[in-house]
């Protein structure tokens, strides 16, 4: 029996950038590169559209490298 999945992946990028416009045209034209030169991602999972929006973060946002950090310590936590 076949099925069809509509799928999605939510990510969240730090790019560098002049404004908003330039920081969601870096990251669109990155991905479109990598997704147009993935014979998997093109042919086997059929992708179809990027979406994306950007927006400077507020105090509920952490940078990844504080995310990292508390991942690590998180995990050195539960192993002692």
């Amino acid at each position: 029996m076949i099925f069809k999945v509509h799928w999605i992946i939510d990510g969240i990028a730090e790019i560098d950038a002049k404004d908003k416009e330039d920081a969601e045209k870096i990251l669109q034209e990155g991905l479109e590169d990598y997704v147009k030169n993935s014979e998997v991602l093109m042919n086997k999972f059929v992708a179809k559209s990027i979406q994306g929006t950007a927006y400077k973060p507020g105090n509920e946002d952490s940078t990844q490298e504080e995310n990292n950090k508390d991942k690590k310590e998180d995990s050195d936590e539960e192993n002692q």
